[in-house]
C-alpha cells in the first residue's frame, strides 16, 4: 500500500526527497544538487509517496509558488524500481489537490520533451515555445485547477 504525504522542509524525510530527486533527475545528466538551493525551497510544498510496507520514500515532487494564482510543479521523481506503476500520476494528482487547497488556480511547469505526452494525458497544455536550458529541451506547460 502506498500513500501520499506532505513533507516538512528541513526534516529527515525532506533530506530523503532531495537525495531521490538528485539520483533520478540530476545525476543522470551530470548535474549536481547545490546546497544553496535548499534555502530557496523553504517556502515550497514538498510532496512524497511512501511505500507503507517499509516506510520508504519512493517518489516525490515540489511545488514552488510563482505568484498568488500560479504554482510551479517541479522535479517529479520516482525511484527507478517503481517507475511505470502510476506513482507519477498519483503524485501529480495529489499535488493538484494540494495546490487547489492552498488557493492556487493554475499549475505551470517546464516539462522535458520526453514527458510532455504524460502531462498532456493529465490535462496539461503546452504554452509558449520549446526552449533549452542547461542543454535540456523543455516545453512550458500549464493546467487550470
Amino acid at each position: 500500500m502506498r500513500k501520499m504525504i506532505d513533507i516538512d522542509f528541513g526534516s529527515s524525510r525532506y533530506d530523503e526527497l532531495v537525495e531521490l530527486r538528485y539520483k533520478i533527475l540530476l545525476e543522470p545528466l551530470g548535474l549536481k544538487f547545490l546546497d544553496h538551493y535548499r534555502a530557496k525551497e523553504a517556502n515550497y510544498l514538498h510532496i512524497g509517496c511512501i511505500e507503507n510496507l517499509d516506510d520508504k520514500l519512493i517518489g516525490g515532487l515540489i511545488l514552488a509558488p510563482v505568484n498568488d494564482e500560479e504554482i510551479r510543479l517541479m522535479q517529479v521523481a520516482v525511484d527507478t524500481k517503481y517507475q511505470g506503476e502510476g506513482i507519477g500520476r498519483e503524485l501529480v494528482k495529489y499535488a493538484e489537490k494540494r495546490a487547489k487547497e492552498a488557493g492556487y488556480s493554475k499549475i505551470i511547469m517546464h516539462a522535458m520533451l520526453s514527458v510532455v505526452h504524460f502531462y498532456e494525458k493529465m490535462g496539461y497544455q503546452q504554452a509558449g515555445d520549446i526552449f533549452e536550458e542547461n542543454g535540456i529541451t523543455f516545453a512550458r506547460m500549464e493546467k487550470s485547477l
